[in-house]
Parts: structure tokens; sequence; C-alpha cells
């Protein structure tokens, strides 16, 4: 006897806005109070931090050994240094693709002929509205663009398929990153990319 199929469930409308109004903006971030009804008619106020458009992407970028370069990079919300991958904030008239290899060129000296994006992730959605674009780089050539980072970054190899090592380490635990590298180890899994299983 075959299992009887999952009763479908439906979603409800999105909570209507009631009111929204920005009440604090520095020099990088907007907070944008909301005051929201839900379908069923509570009523709350939400808060986020508001993106305005800009795009970002994160970077995997793969060489021929199916190694991936990372960086390591102050990140100023832990005050520490994190192991992670390039990443950057797309600019204005430029898409995503050219962004991911503009900033694999300025943070680790490496471009890429081949760029394919790979997934759209949110990074905080209960709170944020930015999303990143994960982009995956192949056929890496040496390229060194000026960057803005305040301090050269650390850029080291590590082997894609050897990510749980990576989780042990007390510098990498960004989880978009994490994300990013089980993504891009499936894809190339799925393309038949040498070193990737």
């Amino acid at each position: 006897m075959s299992p009887s199929p999952e009763p479908e469930v439906l979603m409800p409308d999105r909570p209507k806005i009631l009111s929204s109004r920005m009440v604090a903006h520095s020099r990088l971030f907007e907070v944008e109070s909301l005051d929201l009804r839900f379908s069923n008619g509570a009523e709350r106020t939400y808060e986020r931090l508001v993106n305005h458009g800009h795009g970002a992407v994160m970077v995997v970028a793969v060489d021929l050994d199916c190694r991936v370069l990372m960086i390591q990079e102050y990140a100023g919300g832990l005050h520490e240094y994190c192991l992670t991958l390039p990443k950057g904030l797309v600019e204005p008239g430029e898409d995503a693709l050219a962004a991911a290899n503009r900033e694999l060129m300025e943070e680790t000296g490496f471009g890429a002929h081949h760029l394919e994006p790979l997934v759209d992730l949110s990074l905080a959605p209960g709170y944020m509205d930015h999303r990143m674009q994960v982009v995956l780089a192949r056929g890496l050539y040496p390229a060194k663009l000026e960057g803005d980072e305040p301090e050269p970054l650390i850029v080291s190899w590590h082997r894609l398929d050897d990510i749980l090592s990576l989780l042990n380490r007390d510098d990498f635990h960004e989880a978009r990153a994490v994300a990013a590298l089980f993504i891009a180890r499936e894809r190339l899994i799925q393309v038949g990319d040498r070193g990737a299983t």
C-alpha cells in the first residue's frame, strides 16, 4: 500500500502594511519600522534593515584540483578575523557576474574565465531584506584589482571535498559561506568535475 500524499498547505496572504517609517539610519544601514496586520487580524510591529536595492555576491572560486580560494578578513560584527569566501556589493551598472569577478580580483588576486550563478540566498529574512547571489568561478587566472579593504587580506586554498575539516576550525562559521561551499560542491558533482567528490 502506497503512502497517502501530503495534504496541500495553503500559505496565508502576506500581512498588510498599515504604516512604515524609518527609525534610524547610518552610513551603511537604515532601520525601517513596519506596522503589520496579519490575515488572522493580529497586529504587530516589525523592524528590518533596509538594503535599497544594492545586490551582493559571494564567490566560490575553484581551481582544476578542486581547491577553493578563501580569505581571512576582519568581521566587525564579531570583532574577530574570520575565514570566508570573497564577497561584496554589486556596483551601479554592474551585473552579478561582473561584480563577482571584480570582487574575486580585488580580494584574491585571481579572475575567472567561467562564472556561473548558483543560488540566491537571503541572509536573515526575519529582519533583513538583503540577498546574496552565490557564484561559482572556474578557469582561474592571476589578475589583481585594487579594492577598498583597509588591509591586505590573507588568501588561502582549501579542499572543496573536505568542508567538514573547515567546520572544525574556530574561524570558519559564516553560515552563508558554509552553504555556498556545499551548494558549489553539489553542482560540481552534478557536472562531473573531477575532485568534487
